[in-house]
């Protein structure tokens, strides 16, 4: 599922990136709007693609490195199930223009009491299925998931407190730049659990696994972990730069983004060096290829938002491209590319094979997909600097040397070259379902929980 809902979430964007050129390609429909797509595109993206991958994964590897079943494999199958119903439900309440208006925190009232019943029936699975593990020690990609599961269910359930007025509709509890506060404190960590955390559990196990060699540092990984996820919980006040957040709060938001970099780095490092005498392996192995230049897209991300949060460079990027290049170099290289690698490793595992259908079509996956990307971040990076310098140029008397009309003209030509990228990255995704369906088709369905592999090194 998280391979059909990347494909979704994927041609979302590829119609709203229609939009962006060609206003027309809403039909003059309601639903196809770009203010009910966009919502619709990063929900899909983060919390279907991005979500069914974390939990997937996590429920591999959490047996895998305890060495024992799943607790309750009953709610198990009750997350999947209702991890889809509550897909599902944003997918059709977001089309039809019911939302709540708090960037990646659209769903209304209901939808978000049901995210919260499934979230804590995972939390019972992973956190039970550790509890009775037959192994004293608790790998460390298990801290990076549980840190995303605990941290995830405190934020979700207080960002989303809200007063319903209807079935439909609901008003926040908070109001103001209270509001604000809270809403980007969620939102940034959403970006620093669900897309970093999790994600980098998944590394911690499926690098080591595909190199064949030990995590490079044990002690590393673990102070990676602790100084992480203490640092990333401050760093939310820096979405709110130049507003009327107090100052302080402002300040206190840059300098943890700043101290962020290191933690991160350290984990980007920690990844990169476990090839140390492994490197031979990538002329031949597209999955290390995916996995390796995740890390790289991770390292480059995290030493973006860091300087994008600088108050000086911020007055610069905010609210330009710019912004949408740095997210999604963390979307579609970190987070895509380390699911993608992660995926070709465990399908064919899942159903009885030794590997993928076809080794040729995950390296072409690769090479189309990171052409995309390329395309797609650097256009924006570039179109984001033309903005920022177009809208703070100013002549002689003081009055603005373009209209906002004007940058978004020259800003065309950029959103073509994002289109053509987007395309690329979209064409990667099909051809892995496309291996993925005929893998499937050939394999012989196992029983993974036993016998169980023995956990990563970690010495």
């Amino acid at each position: 599922m998280a391979v059909i809902w990347g494909i979704v979430g994927l041609l979302v964007g590829l119609v709203i990136s229609l939009q962006l050129l060609w206003p027309a390609f809403n039909f003059d429909l309601p639903w196809l709007t770009y203010g009910r797509l966009r919502p619709l595109h990063t929900n899909a993206i983060i919390f279907a693609f991005g979500g069914c991958a974390l939990i997937g994964t996590s429920y591999y590897i959490v047996q895998r490195t305890c060495q024992t079943r799943l607790f309750a494999s009953g709610l198990a199958a009750f997350t999947f199930w209702g991890w889809q119903l509550v897909i599902l439900l944003a997918a059709l309440s977001l089309v039809f223009g019911f939302t709540s208006g708090k960037e990646y925190a659209e769903l209304e009232w209901p939808i978000d009491l049901l995210i919260a019943v499934v979230w804590v029936s995972y939390a019972i699975v992973f956190f039970g299925t550790i509890a009775k593990r037959r192994t004293p020690h608790i790998y460390v990609a298990n801290w990076f998931y549980g840190g995303m599961i605990l941290a995830i269910a405190l934020l979700h359930i207080v960002n989303s407190a809200e007063i319903p007025v209807t079935l439909f509709k609901s008003y926040s509890a908070y109001s103001g730049v209270q509001d604000a506060m809270v809403q980007w404190w969620y939102g940034h960590n959403a970006v620093g659990f669900f897309l970093t955390a999790g994600f980098l559990g998944m590394m911690y196990y499926f690098v080591p696994k595909q190199a064949g060699r030990p995590i490079y540092s044990y002690r590393l990984s673990v102070v990676h972990f602790w100084a992480l996820i203490f640092t990333y919980m401050w760093a939310g006040p820096h979405h709110l730069l130049y507003t009327a957040l107090p100052d302080w709060a402002q300040t206190l938001g840059m300098i943890f983004s700043v101290i962020l970099l290191a933690p991160s780095w350290g984990g980007m490092i920690n990844g990169i060096m476990t090839m140390s005498g492994a490197w031979h392996r990538l002329r031949d192995d597209p999955i290390l290829k995916f996995l390796i230049v995740a890390l790289s897209f991770y390292g480059m991300s995290t030493f973006e938002g860091p300087a994008l949060s600088v108050k000086t460079i911020n007055a610069l990027s905010h609210y330009t491209d710019w912004t949408i290049g740095h997210v999604h170099s963390g979307a579609l290289g970190w987070v895509g590319f380390i699911t993608m690698g992660s995926l070709y490793y465990l399908i064919p595992r899942l159903y009885g094979r030794t590997e993928m259908w076809s080794t040729k079509l995950i390296n072409t996956h690769f090479w189309v997909a990171t052409i995309g990307i390329v395309l797609y971040v650097a256009a924006l990076w570039i179109a984001g600097v033309m903005q920022g310098l177009m809208w703070r140029a100013v002549n002689d008397d003081g009055t603005l040397t373009y209209t906002y009309i004007q940058s978004v003209k020259a800003s065309m030509p950029f959103y073509m070259i994002r289109l053509v990228g987007g395309v690329l990255y979209f064409l990667g995704m099909l051809l892995m379902f496309y291996n993925m369906i005929k893998t499937i088709g050939q394999g012989k369905s196992v029983d993974v929980a036993v016998p169980m592999a023995s956990a990563p090194a970690h010495a």
